[in-house]
């Protein structure tokens, strides 16, 4: 078949396909892009309250996990236990209270640690 022929077989993407892959690849781009400080004086207080929050989540779950440790170890008695995991559990409703009151979703307070990828 020659290159006419293969040309009239393809089938050709419409506007709207164009429009959509774009915006997924500049969505997907976007996902990939490392998280910068926005310097904008309109956005500070965002932008300082996404990397304050950010550290504070990253923290919380290594608490998280180093109490799961303790507890799999058996070096924590029932009262620590208990304490521990309603400490915990506030701490994560704050930083989810907080993050709402900047419009942050959980997804905007994770962390890219590069080869090892994202920290959720």
């Amino acid at each position: 078949m020659t290159a006419a022929g293969e040309g009239r077989e393809r089938r050709g993407l419409d506007v709207r396909e164009i429009d959509s892959l774009r915006a997924e690849l500049e969505r997907r781009a976007a996902d990939l892009a490392p998280a910068r400080w926005n310097a904008d004086p309109e956005e500070v207080q965002r932008s300082v309250a996404k990397l304050v929050l950010t550290l504070i989540e990253f923290l919380r779950q290594l608490f998280e996990k180093q109490a799961i440790r303790r507890m799999e170890e058996g070096t924590l008695d029932a009262a620590q236990t208990e304490a521990l995991g309603l400490a915990l559990m506030r701490l994560e409703e704050t930083i989810k209270e907080l993050a709402g009151r900047f419009g942050l979703t959980p997804a905007d307070l994770n962390l890219d640690l590069g080869p090892l990828g994202r920290l959720k």
